[in-house]
């Protein structure tokens, strides 16, 4: 017995390492980001300093929630699911409540928290995000088989967007809708049934932008913003020349034009035009490509995963890499005119208080997934070498031995034990085909 309970101890031991290709990127875009925060904001207020200060703040309370969400097991956040549901609800309702709800332009999306004010719908991202991956888990068999439970999480993201257009807000209504979308189909969903929904939502969305008129005057402001460069074109003219401004290697850096009083909100939705004038093509290529590197290893990590059956990691991971792509493709493309203005930062790089905490909080829960799976891995290693290894004299028997491991890791045990279909109601279910990717260095 002493035998087994060392062999069971130095398996737990056994840690994990965070992913370095995933850390180096986050590290890389978030140094940019205070260099850019710092040139974008400097002519902007009597103290030039204002903004990067307040930066630096929300930064480094970010980085403190991220490091509580790396040391914290993500089997324990499972547990809470409902209650973040719940929690993503009361804080779209909560904008509306007199005295905590704060407007800014005739939108109703902060809360006023005395020092400072919160925009909602970004914690409402992380908490949907976490939630979907939990309900993906547990109903994956059905939402590949069953009308039900694929409408049911499409049911409750039009809740949300219903909340999210009473603010109004636009932007973050499509992204919370294309993360959906996103995570069913990664989460195995019928294809040929979920077009149904997506085509009916699009026309609905379409409608939205359509009817309302201040989004038909972005809709066409985008189309051609030199037809009223003083109006309502004013933002996207003044990007453009600030992106054309750099040219190749950028004017250097501080030293853009268009930042000083012409590029409205250059420090947040137009860093990035800040960025590429400054730095250049050169320069925004780089930042792209960092963008592409974070992205493609979460979806790596999250195929990772997934063949380790450990699918509550892998679906958090997916979401929130559909997440910072799309926002980021999103910003990028608002920034460079081929879309209509959103109102959505940049990931990592643009100022604003609510963003960067969240979005360093989503990193925390990226790097936690990174941890556990190598910690898995690690684990599964010496348990296959434990298998492999011949029987010396006084050795317990390996069947023994496999069955300490194997109690060693209930961290994992949840995801691999087998589904009883009789209780769960699966008998139409059909033989699940789990995505896979090239495997990645």
């Amino acid at each position: 017995m002493n035998d087994l309970s060392r062999q069971a101890t130095r398996l737990e031991a056994i840690g994990g390492h965070f992913d370095k290709w995933l850390l180096g990127a986050i590290i890389a875009l978030t140094g940019l980001g205070v260099v850019m925060v710092a040139s974008s904001s400097i002519a902007l207020m009597s103290s030039p300093f204002y903004y990067l200060n307040r930066h630096l703040i929300f930064l480094a309370v970010g980085i403190g929630l991220a490091i509580i969400a790396m040391r914290t097991e993500l089997k324990s956040i499972e547990q809470y699911n409902q209650i973040l549901l719940l929690g993503c609800f009361a804080l779209l309702v909560v904008v509306f409540i007199p005295g905590l709800g704060s407007s800014v332009n005739g939108a109703r999306r902060w809360i006023n928290l005395g020092i400072s004010k919160f925009q909602t719908v970004e914690a409402v991202k992380v908490l949907y995000i976490v939630w979907l991956s939990s309900y993906l888990v547990r109903f994956r068999d059905e939402v590949n088989a069953t009308w039900p439970a694929m409408l049911k999480p499409l049911g409750v993201a039009g809740a949300l967007v219903v909340l999210l257009l009473l603010q109004p807000d636009f932007g973050s209504s499509t992204l919370l809708l294309a993360i959906t979308a996103g995570m069913l189909v990664l989460g195995g969903v019928n294809l040929p049934r979920m077009s149904m929904p997506i085509v009916f939502g699009m026309i609905g969305m379409t409608a939205l932008a359509i009817f309302e008129p201040y989004r038909m005057r972005r809709i066409t402001s985008f189309l051609d913003p030199w037809a009223d460069q003083q109006g309502d074109g004013y933002q996207l003219s003044n990007a453009l020349m600030a992106v054309g401004r750099g040219e190749w290697t950028g004017v250097g850096l501080g030293n853009s034009v268009q930042k000083l009083y012409y590029l409205p909100e250059a420090h947040t939705d137009f860093i990035f035009s800040v960025t590429a004038e400054e730095l250049g093509f050169l320069g925004t290529c780089l930042i792209i490509s960092l963008y592409a590197l974070l992205v493609g290893r979460t979806f790596w990590l999250g195929m990772r995963c997934v063949e380790m059956k450990r699918h509550f990691s892998g679906y958090i991971a997916f979401g929130i890499g559909l997440w910072i792509s799309m926002q980021s493709f999103v910003s990028i493309g608002v920034n460079l005119g081929i879309l209509p203005t959103k109102g959505l930062t940049l990931p990592l790089i643009s100022s604003g208080g609510s963003s960067v905490l969240m979005t360093c909080v989503a990193m925390g829960l990226l790097l936690r997934v990174s941890y556990e799976l190598d910690r898995a891995e690690r684990r599964q290693a010496v348990r296959m070498g434990a298998d492999h290894e011949g029987p010396l004299p006084g050795d317990v028997p390996k069947a023994d031995s496999a069955s300490a491991i194997a109690a060693a890791m209930q961290d994992s045990a949840r995801d691999t034990a087998p589904r009883d279909s009789a209780t769960r109601g699966t008998s139409r279910m059909q033989q699940r085909i789990e995505p896979t990717l090239g495997r990645m260095g």
